[in-house]
């Protein structure tokens, strides 16, 4: 890091401890001033809420940011990233979706239970995102590219749950984006004791995290078991955040700033940064905390807090980004291709005859009212066609867009795992509807569509504008991508914690579909993927020498700058444009080039374009027909499908494949 902010850390924790105590008591003066009153024979209903309500939500504020900053700490110890936490590696999620599978499925393990569920969902997360990133080191880019795409695919499952569990899963919002709302003292000493616990787990793992980050080398030389000590080190940073995320719900970037602040203040040795980095969280988080209550008033308790410190946080990490060294530790080998394993005779005819197919397949299969299967009849065909073909063509249009989007991000960022969702795009997006939804009452259509492409765009241009300054470096891009994502998962969070029945309707604009496309939206859909597809050939020049590095293709007369941006407001418009209909999580983008690769091999960039977008189109179709029968006559949302169905595939795919070197 070059962030050297002049304090040192007991200057630094003293002053967040400091403001937290004067802004408390500027708050609660009245209150605290009673409170020192001896008791009335009266019924004090505001000395009761203030003992019971106000004082235990501000010691559990300190408990939970002291968590998490705790655990961000040892996360970044363990893996020297300087990125990791347990918002970035995807463990929040995890728990996130652990949970609400309990609350559906094993409601009767909920209590005690519901620790063992967090800890497991965060300990599958943090297993799958290691695994995938194994081969690159655990480098900074890499590891929060996965950490980020498991986040998705986390929430998209649980996205799912909740549509269909709605009656079970309802305060699921508020307690999913971190409420500090409680009703007594019991929460508290549960959390204490639970923190107490990892405190005395993590304790012993001083000095083997002060070996591991003299280097893998220097610690192997001085007898230590670094992969054994590194694991141990990472499972038990997870305790303190599962449990946080059990009792209260997700805090966002709590358990990254924290650690990164103390740091930089000067805290050196393992132990230091532990105990510098749980004050700081502390110190952060009851700052966020009392400025909620002070700016909610009475409704304090339906505004989630932890999704104000992501509000707050994302913007804080788009300014420490060009602070930090996110070097490879690992020199990179060169690119990594997917082996195919098997090749499709003809590539794109192939690939569009198989989508014909498909397309023919999902028109005739269906059910009947009563919910069996039936092939349809000839006789029944003007009947169905205004229902099936609209809805096929539009899904098979926007999976042609992400397909396109996809491999074009993936050639301009030189990184396999590049994608509409990690750009942002989805996120502005849906950002912009929820908005129409909310603010305007627009229910869908064009106007709803229209908000949703500005969105997408206005997104992208943020992100360009935040990278500028690097050259439209990859990784500055996609790290911005990951921040204004989190900005706006936060954003809606506190819009569908409010309380309000449109938040479900939230929930299928983030899952897309296309059961009310038209002929309309289909052409248009259409033009706009010819018109994509001819501006990605126009450009395959630069898709093709961008991957070598900047350096080579600059010297092979690629204006560099211009190119990445050109290229990437192409794939913007494209993603922009497919999220009315795929919504903002599907992962079609990702999935489609990785698929063709596999299975048809290497190809010119002009053929790999149009490949990539007949597979996404046959992925979107496929997904929309599972989504139209699978839960007659429910219609689950057809992107939520596609990630669902896709997602654990691809985790495999490039855990076996690897990925591209990092540029």
């Amino acid at each position: 890091m070059t962030l050297r902010p002049a304090v040192s850390p007991p200057q630094l924790v003293l002053g967040l401890l400091a403001a937290s105590a004067l802004c408390a008591l500027l708050q609660f003066w009245h209150p605290m001033r009673d409170l020192l009153q001896p008791a009335s024979d009266a019924y004090d209903v505001e000395r009761l809420v203030f003992l019971h309500a106000t004082l235990p939500r501000l010691v559990l504020a300190l408990l939970v940011g002291a968590g998490l900053g705790a655990s961000g700490a040892v996360m970044q110890m363990a893996l020297r990233n300087p990125l990791a936490s347990p918002t970035t590696l995807g463990t929040d999620g995890g728990a996130r979706l652990a949970i609400a599978a309990a609350l559906v499925f094993t409601p009767g393990l909920l209590g005690w239970g519901r620790d063992v569920a967090a800890l497991c969902g965060s300990a599958m997360a943090m297993l799958a995102v290691l695994g995938l990133t194994r081969r690159q080191g655990f480098s900074p880019v890499p590891l929060v590219l996965a950490g980020l795409m498991l986040s998705l695919l986390c929430a998209a499952l649980a996205g799912i749950l909740q549509l269909t569990h709605q009656r079970y899963l309802e305060g699921l919002f508020i307690w999913g984006s971190g409420s500090l709302s409680v009703q007594g003292w019991a929460p508290v000493a549960a959390l204490s004791g639970r923190l107490l616990i990892c405190a005395a787990i993590l304790a012993p793992l001083m000095r083997p995290l002060r070996l591991i980050e003299l280097g893998d080398a220097s610690a192997k030389g001085l007898g230590l078991k670094v992969a054994r000590w590194r694991l141990a080190a990472i499972f038990a940073g997870l305790l303190p955040a599962a449990f946080v995320t059990s009792a209260v719900g997700v805090f966002g970037f709590i358990g990254l700033v924290a650690p990164l602040l103390a740091r930089a203040a000067g805290a050196t040795t393992p132990l230091q940064r532990l105990v510098w980095s749980a004050l700081t969280g502390a110190g952060l988080l009851v700052l966020t905390d009392l400025g909620v209550q002070w700016a909610a008033g009475g409704m304090a308790a339906f505004v989630p807090t932890g999704a104000v410190t992501a509000v707050l946080g994302s913007p804080l990490l788009l300014w420490l980004l060009p602070r930090l060294n996110l070097h490879r530790r690992v020199p990179p080998a060169g690119h990594v291709a997917l082996r195919a394993v098997r090749r499709l005779p003809g590539g794109v005819p192939a690939l569009l005859a198989l989508a014909v197919a498909l397309m023919a397949l999902t028109l005739v299969v269906g059910r009947l009212p009563g919910g069996a299967f039936s092939l349809a009849a000839p006789s029944q065909w003007a009947e169905l066609a205004p229902w099936r073909v609209p809805r096929m063509l539009a899904a098979f249009a926007a999976g042609g867009l992400l397909g396109a989007a996809g491999a074009i991000l993936q050639r301009v960022s030189g990184n396999d795992m590049a994608s509409p969702e990690i750009l942002g795009v989805g996120a502005g997006a849906l950002i912009a509807m929820a908005a129409g939804l909310l603010v305007a009452g627009l229910a869908g259509g064009v106007g709803m569509a229209g908000l949703g492409i500005l969105g997408g765009v206005v997104t992208v241009a943020l992100v360009l504008g935040l990278a500028r300054r690097s050259g439209f470096s990859p990784e500055r891009v996609l790290l911005s991508g990951i921040a204004i994502n989190a900005l706006a998962d936060a954003m809606i969070g506190v819009l569908t914690a409010s309380g309000d029945p449109r938040g479900f309707q939230l929930l299928r604009l983030i899952g897309g579909t296309a059961s009310a496309a038209s002929y309309d939206t289909v052409l248009n859909l259409f033009l706009a993927l010819a018109a994509i597809c001819a501006a990605g050939l126009a450009m395959r020049r630069w898709l093709m020498l961008l991957p070598l590095g900047g350096a080579a293709a600059q010297a092979l007369g690629v204006p560099l700058q211009g190119a990445r941006a050109a290229l990437l407001c192409v794939a913007a418009l494209a993603a922009a444009l497919a999220v009315p209909v795929a919504g903002t999580v599907s992962f079609v983008g990702l999935m489609a080039p990785h698929l063709v690769t596999r299975l048809a091999g290497p190809a010119g960039q002009g053929t790999m374009l149009l490949r990539a977008a007949l597979a996404g189109g046959i992925i979107m179709v496929v997904a929309d027909w599972v989504a139209r029968i699978v839960a007659f006559p429910f219609q689950l949302p057809t992107g939520l499908v596609a990630c669902l169905v896709g997602g654990p595939f691809l985790l495999i795919l490039l855990q076996r494949a690897g990925t591209h070197a990092e540029r």
